[in-house]
């Protein structure tokens, strides 16, 4: 009886995970369009296989290059760049956050380590800011979808909305602001990569059978996560292209000016999209009227504001840096936006 019960609550879970992930909503969407508006179907589905196709060999670039450097130990780089002097770490916080080959549950303990070996706040603000705008994976899938000036633009971007940030917050604490930044720091690691803290790189990592058994895991992990968020990303893109009003996005988001940026930051904040599947539909929006500024601010807005990125901020510091944190992120997103829209 036990082993019976034990088996159906396994069962059960592994289902309701099932019905989570991107593909039920990958098949669910193009069934709909099947049944409700089959003379679509086919546009839909090869708008989404010829757009999926065409990004393979940048995930194929992003997952080889993300597997090498998790099997080198190359967090340990980035924990090298919170030493010596403070303005010095700002910029290489800022520089190398959006380098972190970390998943979005290691965030968490290693700014948590940082904190709890001395690295000021301004170093670990410019970190926070910059990690979740842009990482090797997502600067080759904004490159497909959006293309070079926007991916460029994206990662200059990221490191100087982080520069920006850590010397912002380096110039509050000055004054006199966030004495007491910190709740209690508790270590933790949630076992999904070795201490960032531990060990040098190891670039030649083919030589060892646990760094080869590492990259072979995060080679496979990192396809099947790219493949299956792309897959939804299209999708979508597809649908959004195929039966959304274009004059409604443009009179929205459209032309010239600060307000159609303004509102872009505003809604991607809430509106959240992964990292991955933000580009494609980027592309649907800009095809349909969205302006080049308005989807930038969107963008950054919408990184900043990631679950996994707000949560690393809450879960250690308190709320005046967290608000100050939102605060850097939204104003940044508007001022890129319209930066981006006069450069490009």
């Amino acid at each position: 009886m036990t082993d019976t019960t034990h088996t159906s609550r396994i069962s059960g879970a592994d289902i309701k995970g099932w019905i989570a992930t991107p593909w039920t909503v990958v098949v669910l969407a193009l069934l709909a369009v099947a049944v409700l508006d089959p003379g679509q179907f086919a546009t839909v589905a090869s708008f989404a296989v010829r757009a999926l196709l065409s990004t393979l060999p940048y995930i194929a670039f992003a997952v080889l290059l993300i597997a090498g450097l998790k099997a080198a130990g190359a967090e340990s780089v980035i924990a090298d760049a919170f030493k010596g002097r403070e303005t010095k770490m700002i910029m290489m916080a800022a520089l190398f956050g959006g380098l972190a080959p970390f998943c979005s549950c290691e965030v968490i303990p290693f700014i948590a380590g940082l904190l709890a070996l001395g690295a000021p706040l301004s170093a670990v603000m410019a970190f926070w800011l910059s990690s979740p705008l842009i990482d090797p994976p997502t600067l080759l899938i904004t490159a497909a979808a959006l293309g070079w000036p926007f991916a460029i633009g994206k990662a200059v971007i990221a490191v100087a909305l982080g520069l920006s940030g850590g010397f912002a917050i380096k110039a509050a604490m000055a004054a006199g602001w966030f004495s007491d930044p910190l709740r209690a720091v508790r270590q933790s690691r949630c076992g999904c990569g070795p201490d960032p803290f531990s060990g040098r790189p190891v670039w030649r990592f083919w030589g060892e059978e646990t760094r080869r058994a590492t990259f072979r895991a995060e080679l496979i992990s990192n396809g099947v996560f790219l493949i299956k968020w792309l897959a939804l990303a299209y999708v979508l893109e597809a649908l959004l292209v195929t039966y959304v009003p274009a004059d409604m996005i443009a009179g929205l988001v459209g032309g010239e000016g600060v307000l159609p940026i303004g509102i872009a930051a505003l809604v991607g904040m809430p509106a959240y999209l992964n990292s991955y599947v933000a580009p494609p539909l980027l592309a649907g929006l800009m095809e349909q009227g969205m302006s080049n500024g308005a989807a930038m601010a969107f963008m950054i807005a919408g990184a900043v504001s990631s679950i996994p990125a707000m949560a690393a901020v809450w879960s250690l510091v308190r709320k005046p840096v967290f608000a100050a944190y939102l605060g850097l992120g939204v104003s940044g997103a508007i001022v890129s936006g319209i930066l981006f829209q006069m450069v490009v």
